[in-house]
């Protein structure tokens, strides 16, 4: 008999860590349609190109120094494709490409190495944006630039690079707004003007308490994160709400009657199984009709419109067995035109039923028009308590 590997094998697991860590080397999808592409590339574009027109119409002939630097291009990328992005904001920008270029500088004054300059450049040109909180990618590669390039003037700092950031920031502010994507970005606040309340704030110290497990950095704000997971919990609560259908949720343990049922074994029914409507089938298992309360109380008034006490006694007699009249068997007072649905209907679809036409309880009916079931206005409640449940991160 050949030999079938297990799959719990340590060779299994490391064949399935190396797949996985090959997976990861596969560059994810952008995310943007080639819309948002093309606005990202022409803002871009417009943004360096009219920062070279104002730097280099005001440039000092006499100076050695460019009139655009280079890290202002990874800049462009982060303001016009990614401006929601707190490494994107303007303080980020303006005071990560200054202050980063301020520490090269030092660097160049005070480290003769050029090799040891450049990395103390870069990592304390770092440590400076997580203190300031004006961290952004293209300030390290600024505080490198001058480094290797030996800059020792403080103007440098002054024009071009934040003369660079400061213009590119405006182009920025003015353009992704016209392009609807608010620049600078502010957070999402979808609860913001409603009342907070314990689980509210229980949800935003879990997340917050999640954040501080994860301890990295991330290209996205906190509040637009916790907007994020909200809308991602309402598509997932409506997409499991659309995929509900009436046999999910549906009181299959029936109790049920006949045409020919006398009334007095049915009224019973209603308090010792302590519900509200008794469906009416035939002997195929098909309904026919169906019986409330409501249909005694209009039984037990009759024609002439009998006083409250008058019905109360007639009740108590089909109770008792000592009822008057002809009225004796269920088909003489049910409700022959009844509203059912089938097995496979969306609940989604039903929910409207309940709301506008006044129904309580749904007959639920298969293939071949058997009854199989009853849906009442408690199970719709509690089945959309239960999704409601399953979509809420408190109750896992």
């Amino acid at each position: 008999m050949p030999f079938l590997p297990n799959r719990d094998t340590p060779g299994h697991a490391r064949d399935h860590h190396a797949r996985r860590w090959l997976r990861a080397l596969l560059p994810p999808s952008p995310g943007a349609d080639w819309r948002e592409r093309l606005r990202v590339v022409v803002g871009a574009a417009l943004g360096i190109f009219a920062t070279a027109l104002v730097c280099r119409a005001f440039s000092d002939a006499g100076t050695s120094w460019p009139w655009l630097v280079a890290p202002l291009g990874a800049s462009a990328v982060l303001v016009f494709a990614v401006p929601s992005s707190p490494l994107a904001q303007p303080w980020s920008v303006v005071a990560g490409n200054t202050l980063s270029t301020l520490v090269g500088i030092a660097c160049v004054h005070w480290v003769g190495s050029p090799e040891l300059a450049a990395a103390l450049a870069v990592g304390l040109s770092i440590a400076l944006m997580f203190a300031l909180r004006c961290l952004h990618p293209p300030g390290g590669a600024s505080a490198l630039m001058v480094a290797l390039s030996g800059v020792q003037d403080l103007q440098f700092a002054l024009t071009p690079v934040l003369v660079n950031s400061v213009l590119l920031v405006a182009i920025g502010m003015v353009y992704n707004s016209a392009t609807r994507r608010p620049y600078p970005h502010s957070p999402f606040s979808a609860g913001a003007d409603q009342a907070r309340d314990d689980e509210a704030e229980a949800v935003d110290a879990d997340l917050d308490a999640v954040l501080a497990r994860y301890n990295q950095v991330l290209d996205i704000g906190r509040d637009d994160l916790k907007a994020l997971l909200q809308d991602t919990q309402l598509s997932a609560y409506q997409r499991k709400l659309a995929n509900l259908r009436c046999g999910d949720i549906m009181s299959k343990d029936l109790v049920t009657v006949s045409h020919h049922t006398p009334l007095q074994q049915a009224w019973a029914l209603f308090s010792e199984h302590r519900i509200k409507a008794l469906p009416v089938v035939n002997a195929a298992g098909g309904i026919v009709g169906i019986v409330t309360p409501a249909n005694f109380m209009r039984a037990a008034e009759g024609d002439s419109g009998e006083a409250f006490e008058s019905r109360l006694r007639q009740l108590r007699g089909w109770r008792e067995g000592t009822a008057t009249g002809g009225l004796g068997r269920v088909g003489d007072i049910m409700t022959r035109k009844v509203r059912v649905a089938s097995v496979n209907r969306h609940l989604s679809e039903l929910i409207p039923l309940f709301g506008s036409t006044g129904h309580h309880h749904i007959p639920i009916i298969d293939g071949s028009d058997r009854l199989v079931g009853i849906v009442t206005q408690s199970d719709v409640v509690a089945a959309l308590a239960e999704v409601g449940r399953d979509q809420d991160p408190t109750t896992r």
